[in-house]
């Protein structure tokens, strides 16, 4: 039964990276702790991730799973690793330059201008900020790291192959975004984006969950977007 099981998550998995633009962020029931242990986790994880620009197998495996409920988006992504780079640190801190890490990215109305970034490393430490860009594309943007996503959590654990991360991030504290003209989403809203990870590990690697045509401005092409979907 478990390889049965397993066969078919592989099988759902390449189906949807393969043949779809869209990604379901499911609706649940449940309570979801977030402690950086996956095992309350009852959604599908999609994977893996590829290299962000090619589209190429990537060295180390990153799989997400995207779930709701009322009040909060919910995001777990299971990292494999065999050598973790970064450290425990201040929030808010530039980790993306030298920590492991996994990102996402949203633009919630889709007009490639305004996007909320958060990063965590594997060992809990976040930031979050929202992104101006200056054209469709984003050949250029203003970075706002005062941005404070009040209440949202953040935690990593270090497994027997890498690092898990969970977040939680309440719709409450995105509606007092300014130009990013958030609204709590119901069953059918779809917002476009993107999630990351940064692998400095023996070979530095960006790796996305969808990859671009090219890596002309790196993670930062909201044009290329792709949806997400709140689903049942």
């Amino acid at each position: 039964m478990k390889i049965s099981c397993l066969f078919y998550l592989v099988v759902f998995n390449f189906s949807l990276l393969s043949y779809s633009q869209t990604f379901p962020i499911h609706k649940i029931t449940n309570v979801i702790t977030i402690d950086g242990d996956l095992s309350d986790w009852k959604t599908p994880f999609i994977g893996p991730f590829v290299i962000h620009d090619s589209g190429l197998k990537a060295t180390q495996e990153t799989y997400v799973s995207l779930s709701w409920d009322n009040e909060n988006l919910y995001l777990a992504y299971r990292s494999k690793d065999s050598k973790i780079i970064g450290s425990a640190k201040k929030n808010d801190s530039q980790i993306f330059n030298t920590d492991d890490l996994v990102e996402f990215f949203m633009d919630p109305d889709g007009d490639s201008q305004n996007y909320i970034e958060v990063g965590v490393n594997a060992f809990s430490s976040n930031y979050d900020m929202i992104i101006h860009c200056v054209s469709p594309s984003c050949g250029g943007w203003d970075t706002d790291i005062s941005l404070d996503i009040v209440g949202m959590k953040t935690a990593s654990k270090i497994t027997s192959d890498g690092y898990n991360v969970e977040i939680k991030i309440p719709f409450s504290s995105l509606t007092s975004i300014k130009d990013a003209d958030f609204t709590t989403p119901i069953i059918g809203t779809k917002w476009k984006g993107n999630l990351f990870r940064i692998d400095y590990g023996n070979e530095t690697e960006y790796q996305a969950i969808s990859p671009y045509n090219d890596s002309k401005f790196g993670f930062h092409q909201p044009d290329q977007f792709k949806t997400f979907e709140f689903i049942e």
